[in-house]
């Protein structure tokens, strides 16, 4: 593993293959978001598009700020945050281009940085996208746990729960978005308790409810999306936390979206390979002046 410095944060992330076109890939597992969760969380462990794509692209993998690894900073954490984070790792590396990916929640980051960046995006890939109304109503809840636990026992009872406990904010929401930098960061657990707690709760507050924003995906505005001409692949998920209708919304929104509507039982490791892989080739060989245009 290695690790850039990014805006002042940490960040662990690795390169997987080291020939072919650079696809930087926003990480599946919500409020988890680590480098690992590609070849280990539900869906990805199935179809595990690393496996698959890493024979043909140099993909960029890297736990999110705020999870895993990588460090963080107790402030109101929005997608360009996320985008300014995937934008400094590719300058790390001295990548101008690349293809992007994201799963999950990270699909939410993916769209926002090519909105913010078309020029550096060659195409996206956008797995499962979140979304839905029940996605945002576990998400409000989720962080108003943490908050009704800061109100109750103070911050000095969260470091020690992290502690104890050992879970990140996706697995126990009264530890907070800052739990996995608590447990790994000593210096940073300490300045956490000294903290203002009624300025943390603004932030906390403030937080969830500008990320989570709306019933379908969040992170970029429609008409925004509507303005984009970027590639995009839009596979569907259907459960409570990926909503077929937030997939739709995005075919709907992206002009150069292509949606494959594969029922989930039906996307396998080798069908799901071939094609994300012929999505990137032919997005890859668009007209360059179609792509200076972007």
């Amino acid at each position: 593993m290695a690790s850039a410095l990014i805006d002042g944060i940490e960040t662990r992330y690795e390169v997987v293959g080291q020939s072919g076109p650079p696809l930087l890939m926003f990480s599946p597992g919500g409020f988890n978001a680590t480098l690992d969760q590609w070849s280990s969380l539900g869906i990805y462990a199935k179809v595990r598009p690393l496996d698959h794509l890493s024979k043909h692209y140099r993909c960029i993998i890297f736990d999110r700020r705020e999870t895993g690894r990588s460090g963080g900073r107790i402030e109101r954490v929005s997608w360009s945050d996320y985008v300014a984070q995937g934008a400094g790792l590719l300058d790390h590396l001295g990548i101008d281009k690349a293809f992007l990916m994201g799963g999950c929640m990270g699909c939410c980051p993916v769209a926002a940085f090519a909105v913010a960046h078309p020029q550096r995006t060659l195409g996206m890939i956008l797995y499962w996208p979140v979304g839905g109304a029940k996605y945002r109503i576990s998400g409000h809840e989720r962080f108003a746990r943490h908050l009704a636990y800061v109100h109750e026992h103070g911050l000095q009872r969260v470091v020690e729960l992290v502690r104890a406990e050992g879970k990140p904010f996706g697995a126990d929401p009264r530890g907070g978005p800052w739990a996995s930098v608590i447990l790994n960061d000593p210096d940073f657990a300490e300045q956490f308790t000294r903290q203002d707690v009624d300025q943390y709760k603004l932030i906390v507050g403030s937080m969830g409810r500008t990320l989570i924003d709306r019933d379908t995906v969040p992170g970029t505005e429609p008409e925004d999306l509507l303005r984009l001409n970027v590639p995009a692949l839009v596979v569907p998920g259907r459960d409570a936390a990926h909503a077929a209708s937030a997939a739709w919304y995005l075919e709907e929104c992206l002009p150069q979206a292509e949606i494959w509507n594969v029922p989930v039982d039906a996307q396998t490791s080798e069908d799901t390979g071939a094609r994300l892989l012929r999505f990137l080739e032919a997005a890859g060989q668009r007209d360059p002046l179609e792509a200076a245009s972007s």
